[in-house]
């Protein structure tokens, strides 16, 4: 069964390779999607592909990369329309938001 999540991860998650890190590992768990960074320092994905692999990746972003430092994930189901917004690509880096 296939999942569609919107992921919002909070604390010093920009500057540290979030964005590239999430765009390697979701591609590693093949899973389709994108990431960006948001104005209030948060970083923002979309994540789709089987339930089990959504969860472990989700279960990655509480982690992130190495110099990152995670205080808070929170997610919830998303739309078609929200995993579009990646265009032609299977996971997109989209600008800031």
């Amino acid at each position: 069964m296939s999942v569609i999540r919107h992921v919002m991860i909070r604390g010093r998650v920009q500057g540290v390779g979030y964005r590239a890190w999430t765009e390697y590992t979701a591609i590693q768990h093949d899973l389709e999607g994108w990431v960006r960074n948001r104005r209030d320092g948060s970083v923002e994905a979309v994540l789709a592909g089987p339930a089990e692999s959504v969860a472990q990746m989700i279960e990655a972003c509480r982690r992130g990369p190495s110099a990152a430092r995670v205080d808070a994930v929170d997610a919830r189901d998303a739309t078609q329309d929200e995993l579009a917004m990646r265009g032609r690509e299977r996971f997109a880096v989209l600008p800031t938001a």
